[in-house]
């Protein structure tokens, strides 16, 4: 089938621990072209059950500034650990370990990052992050409590800030 499977490994200790953690898998590629699914109205379609995303689908057509943002940006979430498992899905890019802790959506100019971090907990002074449960619940394409936008190289350093801020809530 082609779908991604992702493997978990487990341990159990004595004093009824469970430990698990994600198994290092790699990706592969089944061509879905022989797939046909029946449409709701009796027309047969050849529809992929699930689409593999790039790194490049997000980039193509973008600016070139925010393209050398999103790379600049890329690098210093990857370096961070190199257990982070970067993975690209159909509206924005996930960094995560055990789970989410940001979300990246490369928009035309500038970047939207979501920050897995539940309202109130996050240390912003500057004020840069813009809590998605006030006055009323937004909805949005990531994961997490705080929307960041990125546009200027000169906002780098501050929000990486908010960013590992969420990658040590969630490690």
């Amino acid at each position: 089938m082609p779908i991604n499977v992702e493997l978990l490994r487990y341990r159990i200790y004595d004093e009824n621990i469970l430990y698990i953690e994600p198994e290092n898998y790699q990706k592969v590629r089944i061509s879905t072209s022989g797939i046909m699914k029946k449409a709701k109205q009796g027309k047969e379609k050849i529809e992929r059950l699930q689409k593999t995303y790039s790194i490049d689908d997000h980039l193509s057509g973008i600016d070139k500034q925010t393209i050398d943002l999103f790379q600049t940006l890329r690098e210093k979430i990857l370096s961070l650990d190199e257990n982070i498992i970067e993975e690209a899905k159909a509206k924005y890019i996930a960094y995560k370990t055990s789970t989410n802790f940001t979300d990246i959506v490369v928009k035309q100019y500038g970047l939207k990052i979501f920050l897995n971090v539940k309202s109130g907990q996050l240390n912003d002074q500057q004020n840069l992050a813009r809590d998605l449960t006030k006055p009323k619940l937004i909805g949005h394409w990531g994961n997490g409590d705080y929307e960041v936008k990125l546009e200027k190289e000169s906002e780098l350093e501050a929000v990486f800030a908010l960013i590992k801020q969420s990658y040590d809530l969630n490690k």
